[in-house]
């Protein structure tokens, strides 16, 4: 089966890009898969090291990772990552995350002291949203943030592919919760450590969750301009 060609415009696949949480049972098809992971290769780095190490499930291993993932929660298992990041945000970042959260949520119809629905919609990201592909990116245990600002730029790269080529994609920071269960599926090295996972397929358009739309602030709030 021949790929999707990625015939959207930078500027058309930039827009696009959004969050995805509710995936078709359909698999992206192999050709679709190396065009998509040949495009984002392309991401810049210091030095050229490509510090990125990047690990996609399918099948059966994608499905056996999810249920392992949604069981660990459901029982409680202490949650482990190999980063820890800030859990709380204050100020306008505050005021962002509680208006992403109430447009999502009220695409979804889950009222604010609704607690079970909550619960439901967290566990929806171990779940990977039904998607049918996730695919993990680590580094290298001895690089710190400036060498994670290249993953990141290769993130990037790899969503926007992703975004060109028709199928949906959404970061999660979930997937990093626990790393042992990628090392042991990809026989990753003690020495890498996990840092985000993206789970990807084709948008389910009939999902609530899809519906949600969220905005940025102007260019004014964000960027200085001096001369």
């Amino acid at each position: 089966m021949s790929p999707t060609p990625a015939t959207m415009t930078l500027e058309q696949a930039i827009h696009a890009r959004r969050s995805v949480r509710g995936y078709l049972e359909k698999e992206v098809p192999q050709a679709t898969l190396d065009a998509i992971f040949t495009l984002a290769q392309q991401a810049p780095s210091n030095c050229n090291v490509q510090p990125w190490r990047v690990y996609v499930a399918s099948g059966e291993l994608q499905k056996r990772l999810r249920d392992q993932m949604v069981q660990n929660v459901t029982k409680g298992v202490p949650f482990n990552p190999d980063y820890e990041y800030a859990d709380t945000f204050s100020g306008d970042y505050r005021t962002r995350q509680v208006a992403c959260a109430m447009e999502l949520y009220g695409s979804m119809g889950i009222e604010r002291g609704d607690k079970e629905g909550r619960v439901r919609a967290m566990l929806r990201n171990f779940e990977m949203f039904d998607a049918p592909h996730v695919v993990f990116i680590g580094m290298d245990k001895q690089f710190g943030a400036s060498v994670a600002i290249d993953v990141g730029m290769y993130i990037q790269n790899l969503m926007l592919s992703m975004t060109a080529h028709g199928v949906a994609s959404c970061a999660q920071g979930t997937m990093r919760y626990y790393p042992d269960l990628v090392r042991e599926a990809f026989d990753v090295p003690a020495d890498v450590k996990i840092l985000v996972g993206i789970s990807f397929g084709y948008e389910d358009p009939a999902v609530p969750a899809n519906k949600t739309r969220v905005g940025r602030v102007d260019v004014g709030t964000a960027v200085q301009f001096r001369r």
